[in-house]
């Protein structure tokens, strides 16, 4: 299963990047009674988030980062493991991180992750980030050259996003 949702969301090369410690989180804003809950394709707002993450970073003087497949692979199976948990963590009940998580997709140099969880689009989870003074710091590491993303929904609905970043 992973590795048909991977070949469904990686794609094409793209550029882009975004990343967090270990502790940091994103506030996940009410979905206004009534609101409308239409589903993007996950791969339709991986694709975005890297761009509009890539678009940060110029306007702020960084390079564009291109995207992974190991660290792409790492941020689905972050997705993956916090839809099916319901658990919203860098660190898995085992306690593996995500240097870890992308050690075993073969990445050998990851430099931070960022993670939230029911943003309706792909702007609304970019602007939440860049409000977050650590998720921002690691959106706007001019030192990292690579990012995966990753977004995967829950059972009941609910998007989980992921990127990870790296330095090579």
């Amino acid at each position: 299963m992973l590795r048909h949702l991977i070949a469904l969301v990686a794609g094409p090369a793209i550029a882009f990047a975004v990343a967090a410690p270990a502790h940091a989180t994103v506030p996940v804003p009410p979905t206004p009674p009534g609101a409308a809950t239409t589903v993007v394709a996950p791969r339709t707002l991986m694709s975005q988030v890297v761009t509009m993450t890539n678009r940060q970073r110029w306007a702020h003087g960084c390079r564009r980062l291109t995207v992974d497949r190991e660290l792409t692979v790492a941020s689905v199976r972050q997705s993956l493991y916090m839809a099916r948990t319901g658990v919203f963590s860098h660190v898995w009940r085992d306690g593996t991180t995500f240097v870890r998580r992308s050690h075993l997709a073969g990445y050998e140099q990851p430099s931070g992750e960022n993670i939230a969880w029911g943003y309706r689009t792909a702007r609304e989870v970019v602007d939440a980030w860049m409000a977050s003074p650590r998720h921002r710091a690691n959106m706007l590491n001019c030192g990292a050259k690579s990012i995966g993303a990753g977004v995967v929904y829950a059972a009941n609905g609910v998007p989980y996003y992921t990127q990870v970043f790296g330095w090579d």
